[in-house]
């Protein structure tokens, strides 16, 4: 396991006022992919990266965190941030369905159809097959979503968590990696708007029953709770989005707007 040498970060030139968090996700992910970042390099320390990117602090948490969520990057208390070792982060690149969503107008129902089918076939598999250490780490991210009902973006955060340990727990790599590409572009959209989120409690205990199913070894039942989740999220997110744009700047309008431009 390395230190990535500082010399590979260079500042971020935006073409925006003030470089965003997914500018700085961006310029980690082109990182990986290029090789100048490899599985278990660590970061250089918060104030240096931040320095070296020219980005703010909160700006650089922000980035990271979002990595972290996904699983590219690891955070270890005391120890710092490290690119996710290849087998921890089976995550597909998500630039080019990110992409076809703009070119041919995917709507966010049709995402959350695709993510509906591939974690209903996976909760399934989990409950038949996740190991007793990965039982544990989904009871943690569900005290952790009780725990963060006042804090919805962290309470975001312990979700995503807890639908990867489910879909590692699948053990099926193919289908893990295709439930993270749909469900990285989601999270990036639901963080936008779950400041107005006024169903955590209801969210979580929704949470707490896939996870019950799973601790039952009971495949269809945890199906049918994974089903009944995701179409309440879905719900969820929809007045969340008629709150946050009125005037329809959304996933939707977003993706058909590019394709009319094209």
């Amino acid at each position: 396991m390395s230190e990535s040498n500082q010399d590979k970060f260079t500042t971020i030139v935006s073409e925006k006022n003030g470089t965003t968090a997914e500018e700085v996700v961006t310029r980690l992910r082109e990182m990986i992919q290029s090789g100048e970042l490899s599985a278990g390099d660590r970061l250089p320390p918060e104030r240096d990266l931040a320095k070296l990117l020219g980005v703010s602090r909160p700006t650089l948490r922000a980035g990271i965190r979002s990595l972290a969520t996904v699983g590219i990057l690891q955070s270890r208390q005391g120890a710092g941030t490290f690119v996710a070792e290849a087998e921890e982060s089976p995550t597909l690149d998500s630039s080019p369905l990110r992409l076809m969503a703009a070119l041919h107008g995917f709507t966010s129902d049709e995402m959350f159809e695709a993510r509906l089918s591939l974690e209903m076939s996976i909760a399934a598999f989990a409950a038949e097959r996740a190991t007793s250490e990965q039982m544990t780490q989904m009871a943690e991210e569900v005290a952790g979503m009780y725990a963060s009902l006042d804090d919805p973006e962290q309470y975001l955060v312990h979700d995503m968590r807890f639908h990867q340990i489910i879909a590692a727990a699948s053990g099926n790599r193919i289908l893990t990696s295709l439930m993270n590409m749909v469900a990285t572009i989601l999270f990036e959209y639901r963080s936008k708007t779950v400041k107005r989120a006024k169903d955590l409690k209801d969210s979580a205990e929704q949470h707490r029953n896939i996870y019950r199913a799973m601790r039952e070894r009971n495949a269809q039942q945890a199906r049918e709770a994974m089903h009944d989740h995701l179409i309440k999220t879905q719900a969820a997110q929809r007045l969340e989005v008629e709150e946050n744009f009125p005037d329809g700047n959304s996933f939707e309008t977003k993706s058909n707007g590019a394709k009319k431009k094209k």
